[in-house]
């Protein structure tokens, strides 16, 4: 799976100079959250020092919409999201289906459904449930599995991909 995954990623990048020069610059991140109807854009540069007002500001973006309440999000998740964006090319919005979830949301998702983890990376800051406005879902899983940083859930039905920050693993 690892050498699929990487040859995959391979075929995403044009060559390793411009993927290097690519992530050495300043890059605008998009997001959109259709629960609470917010834009988000955010200035970022792969394994940088984020500034506290503007972690701030996605942490309450990513606030779980049901109970509304407000968790520190893993700078290292904006990292993943930026490189997702480049190796996609993408100048687009990532719409975000679901970011911090409190546990008591956690709770309530499990009853629904079997494919909620009882000790979600959610619940943690350290997931986010996506699709992107100008790269399929296809693409997204391709791209989050080449790149070997976390977790990658891939949920075709309900068009959207699971990324986290936790250890290298699929589903």
């Amino acid at each position: 799976m690892r050498t699929g995954a990487a040859a995959a990623g391979a075929l995403l990048v044009p060559s390793a100079e411009a993927f290097t020069r690519s992530l050495s610059r300043e890059r605008l991140l998009n997001f959109f959250n259709p629960n609470t109807d917010e834009e988000l854009t955010i200035a970022c540069c792969i394994d940088s020092q984020y500034d506290a007002r503007v972690m701030r500001r996605f942490s309450e973006f990513m606030r779980d919409h049901h109970t509304n309440k407000v968790h520190p999000i893993d700078p290292a998740l904006l990292d993943l999201l930026f490189a997702v964006s480049v190796l996609t090319r993408s100048n687009g919005t990532f719409q975000v289906i679901s970011g911090y979830r409190a546990p008591e949301t956690n709770h309530m998702l499990r009853r629904r459904s079997h494919r909620v983890a009882e000790h979600s990376l959610h619940m943690q800051g350290r997931a986010i449930d996506i699709r992107m406005s100008d790269a399929s879902v296809r693409t997204v899983r391709k791209v989050g599995l080449a790149l070997q940083r976390g977790g990658v859930g891939y949920y075709p039905a309900a068009n959207f991909v699971h990324l986290d920050t936790g250890d290298v693993r699929a589903w």
